[in-house]
């Protein structure tokens, strides 16, 4: 999203701007975007963030690559300063790829989620301050989401004693069995100069298709116009994602290029997709 101030009272970047014009939603998403997109916190966000267990979080590191991670902790351990400011008394293990992109100064983006209520919430913007116990985000963009494609489950996040990140050299077999069974995943992406997004996607399991060339098809389907992960990767073509493994805690991160799907047959091969993408998976981590 476009950082609005008085100068740019636009809330949507170029690339989210072109992506609402194929769609041609271009005029009336700027006026819905102006109303429900906002600089800071309501109260209501506010309190939201304190009751949740964990956060999906979207940094991107010295090379580019957006990376997906969790920070997580005791509710409550995500509290707001006051409107602008979200303290988050966690970080991530320092050999976690998402650790890379942590610096003050940094692009974050947030998404709250709560599996058991559909419920989620975005908060992006710039890391404040940083240190050993945490992470302050000044915030400049927050919205609510609708709760579409969310599959309702009671998860309290992965367990403290989680084993260390550890790299791939390739997708194996276990890496394969996750993204087959997988109904939720999580995306990371950037656009230079307008920050890091975080967002949900969903499906049947199986939604993630796998391909023989080793890149995954991930179906777009209808939603709320606002394409904050298809017009980032129209200005920036990468993406982070993590896939929860709900049975034993464990996580997959990816970070790789995009491509976005034009042949309609493609799309019309994916039930449900109005749009589709390419995730070309290039650094993968385990933990």
């Amino acid at each position: 999203m476009a950082t609005m101030d008085k100068l740019n009272p636009h809330p949507f970047h170029p690339g989210e701007q072109a992506m609402q014009a194929r769609a041609g939603v271009a005029a009336r998403m700027q006026e819905v975007g102006q109303r429900v997109i906002r600089d800071h916190m309501p109260e209501q966000h506010q309190a939201f963030y304190a009751q949740l267990p964990w956060l999906v979080a979207a940094s991107v590191d010295a090379h580019g690559r957006p990376w997906a991670g969790l920070l997580s902790g005791a509710p409550g351990f995500a509290q707001a300063i006051d409107a602008r400011h979200l303290r988050i008394a966690a970080l991530p293990a320092p050999a976690d790829p998402f650790a890379a992109g942590l610096y003050e100064g940094a692009a974050l983006g947030l998404l709250g989620i709560a599996l058991p209520t559909r419920r989620r919430n975005r908060v992006n913007g710039r890391i404040d301050s940083l240190d050993r116990e945490g992470i302050t985000l000044a915030v400049e963009q927050t919205t609510g989401n609708c709760p579409q494609y969310i599959t309702v489950r009671s998860w309290p996040g992965p367990p403290a004693g989680r084993a260390p990140a550890q790299a791939l050299s390739a997708l194996d077999a276990d890496a394969r069995a996750l993204l087959a069974r997988a109904d939720t995943l999580f995306v990371a992406s950037a656009a230079p100069g307008h920050g890091a997004d975080a967002s949900h996607r969903g499906g049947a399991p199986g939604f993630v298709r796998q391909e023989a060339d080793g890149s995954l098809l991930l179906p777009d389907y209808r939603g709320n116009f606002f394409f904050m992960s298809l017009g980032n990767f129209l200005l920036h073509p990468r993406a982070g994602l993590l896939i929860p493994d709900f049975a034993s805690g464990g996580l997959l991160e990816l970070s790789g290029s995009v491509s976005q799907v034009d042949d309609p047959a493609v799309i019309a091969s994916l039930p449900h997709a109005e749009r589709a993408w390419r995730f070309h998976p290039e650094a993968a981590w385990r933990s």
